[in-house]
């Protein structure tokens, strides 16, 4: 039961941390493409490659793992959000922006992951 609590805890801070973050891309660059979720999800697998690649190297509690990364990082990036994006950017007919959203967004995903791996494992 306390894991249970430590991962909602966690999922609520990184929610709020999204929301917050969302609104200021809202607000700094408009409505008309997806550039908050996208930003949300690239930083969100960065800190998740290098909180795990840390945690690996130097290990941690599975408290802290599962308040961490299950509960905080799995709060704050959302591939939902990202499926309704597109799904929004499709039905407007901006194909191209869709995909080149959806290909940004899976690729810089996956590599900011790898950066953060390779940070934490060059750290000393």
């Amino acid at each position: 039961m306390f894991n249970l609590l430590l991962v909602m805890v966690g999922g609520g801070i990184g929610a709020g941390i999204r929301h917050l973050t969302s609104m200021g891309a809202l607000r700094l660059v408009g409505p008309n493409y997806p550039w908050g979720t996208m930003a949300i999800n690239i930083i969100g697998s960065f800190a998740m490659g290098l909180f795990i690649g840390i945690l690996a190297r130097r290990g941690g509690s599975n408290e802290l793992r599962l308040f961490v990364a299950t509960g905080i990082l799995g709060g704050f990036t959302t591939f939902s959000a990202f499926s309704l994006d597109f799904a929004a950017l499709w039905e407007r007919g901006a194909t191209l922006p869709a995909f080149g959203y959806a290909l940004a967004s899976v690729i810089g995903a996956i590599i900011a992951l790898f950066l953060g791996l390779w940070l934490a494992r060059s750290l000393p």
